[in-house]
């Protein structure tokens, strides 16, 4: 299969099967003739495993890690736990932080509903951010 072929079996763009090929996640062989990528079925399912995997958030250099594991005749998998284990705290606490900006962005959306809009005069610069207590944008800083 060429880069376009393998791109519409996998239902990615083209650039995205180039980039994964740079990246040294799929190893096309050269025709020798022209020199251009030749991906095979296994190129496919791998495809289709990168796009699985970065679907549940794996970054690239661990989707590699994964297959050099797998490629190896190594499973892969108590490292996918381990991965999925330390990450999921983390997008736990991010959610409760986008959460908390949500919550504050409505509230100066409501805030400012009454508000004139300012015209900026040397001692003010927007009437509407500068509205907000101190506390919340050194709070924000802290985080």
């Amino acid at each position: 299969m060429k880069v376009s072929e393998l791109a519409r079996a996998a239902e990615v763009t083209a650039e995205t099967v180039r980039h994964y090929t740079r990246e040294g996640l799929l190893a096309p062989e050269r025709d020798p003739d022209n020199g251009y990528h030749i991906y095979s079925a296994r190129d496919l399912e791998r495809l289709d495993f990168i796009q699985r995997a970065r679907h549940l958030g794996f970054s690239l250099g661990e989707i590699g890690e994964i297959l050099d594991h797998a490629d190896h005749g190594d499973s892969p998998c108590p490292m996918v736990r381990d991965l999925l284990a330390a990450r999921l705290p983390q997008i736990r606490q991010r959610i409760r932080e986008l959460e908390e900006l949500a919550s504050r962005m409505e509230q100066a959306m409501e805030s400012w509903q009454e508000m004139p809009d300012g015209v900026p005069d040397g001692h003010s610069l927007c009437r509407l951010i500068e509205s907000v207590p101190t506390n919340v944008a050194h709070a924000e800083e802290d985080a």
